[in-house]
């Protein structure tokens, strides 16, 4: 039934659940009162929130029927959160309803993330935070630059797609977001990890479920061009044996804003 957000956990979910920490302390969430989370997946960030059994309320929304349904079914704190089918570009919330609004690892994948803002801000209250985080593709997530770089190396095609191109993961491009959007005291700064794998099949076979930008080019080659690039990935992590364990080095981009007119 979950075949494309289990997938993704595996993909991703070891990384997000690491972060979310991380944002949530960022973020400064209020111990009680409502928390809109923007894109909510398979509701890692929702969990971070609620298992820390403060007085909040977490809703997550998220475009995917699919990726809603496997939060629901995971949720261990039905009584603190809950998940929604939404469009982060069109929420259907009245205005102030949340005293915050976190995002984790999706922005940047929101087709007008200008509007999906404008609407955060208004569904927040005066006062609420707006935080959230994307990876820095184009350097410090070293998992996806390995593998990238790699791709580069064997199919020219492949730097089109590189996730480097992608919006809002270098450094003030979401601060600059959040200025335009008009909130006030917005503070970017990087958060760090690192990522433990047992070999290097663990840090490859999740390439080929087809998740994110990485999984679909691994999709679209054929099956020498596959055995090419693994290879080349495994040389660029200079591992010596297929059996090693190893750790990669990440970075999100993370930033915080507050929704005017929220004086004492």
């Amino acid at each position: 039934m979950f075949g494309n957000a289990e997938a993704y956990d595996r993909f991703m979910g070891r990384w997000s659940r690491v972060l979310a920490p991380l944002l949530v302390d960022f973020a400064g969430v209020p111990d009680a009162g409502r928390v809109l989370e923007i894109g909510s997946g398979i509701g890692t960030l929702a969990f971070e929130i609620a298992k820390r059994e403060t007085g909040r309320q977490v809703t997550g929304i998220d475009p995917s029927n699919e990726f809603v349904a496997y939060a629901i079914s995971q949720n261990a704190f039905p009584d603190r959160t809950s998940f929604h089918v939404g469009d982060a570009q069109d929420l259907h919330f009245a205005d102030a309803t949340f005293v915050a609004a976190l995002s984790l690892l999706v922005f940047n994948f929101i087709p007008d993330p200008e509007k999906a803002l404008r609407e955060t801000c208004r569904v927040t209250k005066r006062g609420g935070r707006i935080t959230a985080a994307v990876w820095d593709y184009g350097d410090e997530m070293r998992m996806l630059r390995a593998f990238w770089d790699a791709a580069a190396e064997v199919d020219p095609r492949a730097e089109k797609v590189d996730e480097k191109h992608m919006p809002l993961c270098r450094a003030s491009e979401l601060s600059q977001l959040w200025k335009q959007a008009g909130l006030e005291e917005v503070h970017e700064q990087p958060l760090d990890i690192t990522m433990s794998f047992d070999s290097f099949s663990d840090y490859w076979e999740p390439f080929l479920l087809g998740q994110g930008p990485a999984g679909a080019y691994v999709r679209s080659v054929d099956t020498d061009r596959l055995a090419m690039l693994r290879n080349t990935v495994k040389r660029r992590l200079s591992l010596s044996s297929e059996n090693d364990a190893f750790a990669l080095h990440a970075r999100v981009w993370a930033v915080r804003g507050t929704v005017p007119g929220g004086g004492a």
